[in-house]
């Protein structure tokens, strides 16, 4: 069990970013006797899970809707599914077209490299 500031420690965000999170609906510590926030393992691990998701540029409109949903338990496995897989797809499309312009850069390096070598041999 961690509080606020070991937490923040642990997963490398402020005790700000975790209040907004908690604000937000993505986090839902538990409370000690005395009211402070108490943070878990399982805490750690949900919240690297949505940090994932805002790293892969999920909005935080649909990060939201997952992490209702999953307060919603296991009635909610199918919408669950659905969303990731969604995101899953988007993020399949966005590598696809990075690829392409990877490649695009690729070819018109090796044609700037093919001009510089003609003019100094």
């Amino acid at each position: 069990m961690y509080h606020i500031q070991a937490f923040a420690t642990l997963t490398g965000l402020s005790a700000d970013t975790l209040r907004f999170y908690e604000k937000e609906g993505l986090l839902a510590p538990a409370r000690d006797g005395n009211g402070y926030r108490i943070y878990s393992t399982r805490d750690a691990a949900w919240l690297a899970f949505i940090l994932r998701l805002k790293e892969t540029n999920m909005p935080l409109a649909q990060i939201k809707e997952f992490a209702r949903l999953r307060a919603g338990g296991e009635a909610t496995l199918a919408a669950r599914y659905e969303l990731l897989l969604a995101h899953q797809q988007a993020l399949t499309a966005e590598l696809a077209r990075l690829a392409d312009h990877q490649a695009h850069l690729a070819a018109k390096l090796q044609h700037y490299q093919a001009l510089l070598a003609q003019e100094h041999p």
